[in-house]
């Protein structure tokens, strides 16, 4: 026996729901709250569209998506990056010896 809201929303309903999310740029919750529909209902409709786009590649992440996950990757890595320079920044600096090669420090020098 299933849900008495099983089929509520017609597919075609929810295919424009989830294109209106696509295109308009905002979020799923400013979309649900719109149309009138519980964000968790509509989150649940692009998740399910999510994964079948993704292998035909026309993906889900609406305009500019692509370059916004390249930038989210970017950026991370930078973090990651400024991160290890501030621990390098606080590492002792080490003396060169005329070989080139730095010492290493003893047990008591760490």
């Amino acid at each position: 026996m299933g849900s008495r809201y099983t089929n509520r929303y017609s597919d075609e309903y929810k295919r424009d729901a989830i294109e209106l999310v696509r295109s308009s740029g905002r979020t799923v919750t400013e979309v649900a709250r719109e149309l009138g529909v519980s964000s968790e209902s509509l989150r649940g409709w692009v998740k399910k569209v999510l994964p079948q786009e993704a292998e035909v590649g026309t993906g889900l992440s609406g305009p500019g998506g692509d370059s916004r996950d390249e930038e989210l990757k970017r950026l991370r890595k930078l973090t990651e990056l400024d991160l290890v320079l501030s621990e390098n920044d606080r590492l002792p600096t080490g003396r060169a010896s005329a070989s080139g090669q730095v010492p290493r420090l003893s047990a008591a020098d760490r």
